[in-house]
């Protein structure tokens, strides 16, 4: 009989830790979190603050969660010992309180392990420690923090009337980022400048770079990339000098074919990259989403079956710390295929101030494990992300890349040209993580060289807007602001799309019109939750609870007494006076209008976007008129209001049937044509015309649909004569 019980997070887990630990153990799951703050109490927080204590009252979460917790107690029983061994993180240690607290458990054994491997698993278990009552306490104020602004915030742009359904800490201030870079686009004017160039006949262009009398011989441009631009491996275009009117483009053409050119100034050096870190949760996210287009969720989704597989470390750190015995695998593996690659000394990679560095970063955890033999045995998105972490973590420990970079300046009469170049002398970690540039591999030149012109050009272009953000590049960008933590970026971003906020057109985030609406709103109500570094304090409050530097009940009801009361006091006038007035974000907001009128006051009326309807957008007089809105019928071709529930349940009390020449298929009684309304469409469908046998099992999927072959059952198929 088993004698100890192992409690793991994911039930993805149990199989391959049942093989490893053997027949003394019972291994069982969570499934993830199995309680959750109540929706009891004022406002429905599930938790009251008095002074600085904060007491809070948990629920299982659902129906499945209480079958969970009645097997787990059921399995406690049969057991002398208990291990929480749920996921070496914030989360899994909050876990593990909650199932000491629901089991019962007094003092049960906590084991943490970053990789299912046999070794790592029975390390673990043979050096249990305590819960860290410091990781809870972060856990339990997170969880209070999130409800206090969603259930406090949330209501007040309900009262905007537009569909928005919540706000949140970390889901507000993202949304802002994307709003703020849209409006950047809508407030971006494009300005012409020209490129300017020669060709020489040595095989090489070069880009026009000033005058010899111009105090700036730099052709460093002028970015117009904020500070949270992200940037990319991929090499830009080279360019000019701008030159700004047509006129002196054409000038500076004809003055390089008047003058002999001669090189003037030649500078090369040779310097090494160093490679990069292995994956961080962020980091895998961005190259992931680049090299797989994969969007965030997927990429965790992925990642936690290959951790469940035992084949790579937890996908949740912000620390790229690698063990030793990593370590020298990957060196051994390098030794035995790629001797030349093998460093001296290992470059060294710094965390975030903020990562725990009890954790390590993503890696593989057999890094002699052959691809082929995973080839046939995982799907291809995760042989693929698999293959992207090995390769990561191996250039990690590699040689650094060796490039020779080359400069030449050009002189013609007065003007100055510039050519760069790049050569590629040693690979190193480029091997297997290549983020090098391919620049123009230039000739060898001499100084004073003269030069042979062959052509001068110029070329109009115009300057971009900044670009909007993809999903892993907002990862990033949400990363280097602090906002949220690893286990936050992919459910933020995808919260955002659920809610309707934000849009994924052609690989970019663009927000939606309410998304938009929202932003402007919480800009006037709640200013301070939008901005990025006052999220990102409250995630360095959490991480110093955390290290147990400060208490999360005191911080908690400070935090709620000094700022969210008084901000929510001032944010409810925000909202009164915009229901009050003229100059509410309804009535504010410009909307798209239509050729149809009202029909009571003649206006316009507006384009009110809706993802519910099947057009995107209904008609709405926002001129003064109430409950003045058209909906689009396929069905009469025109815009027309909605039924009221009266005409609608009328309707359904006269349904228009008529019988067919066809049998069921149960009881071969005829089929009768039912018409009937649905989206505000017209409908027709076969059923079986015994409307007492119709009510009963066998009935249920007699049901045959129009379609452009003819009435098609999901369950008979086609309807034959």
């Amino acid at each position: 009989m088993p004698k100890r019980l192992l409690v793991v997070e994911s039930p993805g887990k149990v199989k391959k830790l049942s093989q490893i630990l053997g027949n003394d153990w019972i291994v069982r799951a969570s499934c993830g979190h199995i309680r959750e703050l109540s929706d009891q109490g004022e406002d429905s927080l599930g938790f009251t603050i008095d002074g600085s204590s904060v007491r809070c009252n948990y629920i299982p979460r659902d129906q499945r969660a209480k079958e969970t917790i009645g097997k787990l107690k059921a399995a406690v029983k049969q057991v002398d010992e208990v291990v929480l061994a749920t996921d070496p993180d914030r989360e899994g240690e909050t876990i593990a309180w909650h199932l000491k607290e629901v089991l019962g458990l007094r003092e049960p054994k906590r084991v943490v392990y970053t990789e299912i491997t046999a070794s790592a698993v029975q390390s673990a278990i043979a050096n249990p420690r305590k819960l860290d009552q410091n990781l809870i306490g972060a856990g339990l104020c997170r969880d209070c923090l999130d409800k206090l602004v969603g259930y406090k915030g949330s209501p007040l742009v309900w009262a905007l009337n537009n569909g928005a359904k919540s706000v949140g800490r970390v889901q507000s201030a993202t949304l802002h980022l994307i709003c703020n870079r849209e409006r950047e686009i809508q407030a971006f004017v494009p300005q012409d400048y020209w490129n300017v160039w020669v060709d020489y006949k040595e095989e090489f262009r070069a880009f026009y770079n000033g005058t010899v009398n111009s105090s700036a011989q730099s052709t460093q441009q002028e970015s117009s990339a904020h500070d949270d631009a992200v940037s990319s491996n991929t090499p830009e275009t080279p360019e000019s000098k701008r030159v700004l009117t047509l006129a002196e483009a054409t000038r500076l053409v004809e003055e390089a074919g008047r003058y002999p050119h001669q090189v003037i100034q030649l500078e090369g050096k040779v310097v090494n990259r160093q490679p990069p870190p292995p994956f961080i949760t962020s980091s895998l996210q961005q190259a992931a989403g680049a090299k797989l287009k994969f969007a965030p969720d997927k990429t965790m989704l992925l990642a936690q079956k290959l951790y469940e597989a035992g084949l790579i470390t937890y996908m949740r750190t912000d620390s790229v710390m690698l063990s030793p015995e990593f370590c020298t695998s990957a060196r051994q593996w390098l030794e035995q295929n790629d001797p030349q690659n093998v460093p001296q000394k290992v470059a060294s990679h710094r965390s975030s101030k903020t990562a725990q560095e009890a954790h390590e970063a993503i890696r593989p955890t057999d890094v002699f494990r052959p691809s082929v033999e995973l080839r046939s045995q995982l799907p291809e998105d995760e042989f693929n992300l698999y293959v992207m972490i090995w390769k990561r973590a191996i250039a990690s420990q590699c040689k650094a890349a060796v490039l020779r970079k080359t400069q030449v300046i050009t002189q013609s009469g007065n003007l100055l040209w510039k050519a760069t170049g790049q050569v590629i002398e040693f690979y190193g970690y480029a091997r297997y993580w290549n983020n090098l540039s391919k620049d123009t591999v230039l000739p060898t030149l001499h100084q004073g060289q003269v030069l042979n012109l062959e052509n001068a050009a110029h070329e109009k272009k115009q300057t971009q807007p900044p670009p909007r953000y993809s999903e892993p590049k907002l990862v990033q960008l949400m990363e280097r602001r602090g906002i949220g933590r690893p286990s936050t970026y992919a459910p933020t971003v995808s919260t955002l799309k659920k809610r309707g906020y934000i849009e994924l057109t052609k690989g970019n985030l663009h927000p939606t019109a309410l998304g938009l609406e929202v932003d402007d709103f919480l800009l006037k109500a709640l200013p301070d939750l939008l901005e990025a570094e006052f999220t990102a304090k409250m995630e360095e409050s959490l991480d110093a609870i955390a290290l147990g530097k400060k208490s999360w009940q005191q911080y908690l009801s400070t935090w709620n007494q000094d700022y969210f009361t008084p901000a929510l006091a001032k944010a409810k006038t925000v909202v009164i006076s915009g229901t009050n007035t003229n100059t509410s974000a309804t009535t504010e907001r410009k909307y798209e209008t239509s050729r149809t009128r009202c029909p009571q006051c003649n206006q316009a009326l507006s384009k009110i976007k809706s993802s519910k309807v099947k057009k995107k957008y209904f008609l709405k007089c926002t001129s003064g008129c109430e409950n003045v809105v058209l909906f689009w019928s396929d069905n009469n071709k025109a815009w027309s209001a909605p039924r009221t529930k009266a005409s609608a349940s009328e309707h359904r009390e006269k349904p228009q049937v008529k019988l067919t020449s066809y049998s069921c298929p149960v009881c071969k009684k005829p089929l009768e044509e039912y018409s009937y309304i649905k989206d505000e469409q017209s409908k027709t469908m076969l059923r079986c015309s015994n409307s007492q046998s119709r009510q009963d099992q066998k009935h249920k999927d007699v049901a045959y649909f129009s379609t452009q072959k003819g009435w098609w059952s999901p369950k008979y198929g086609e309807l034959n004569g």
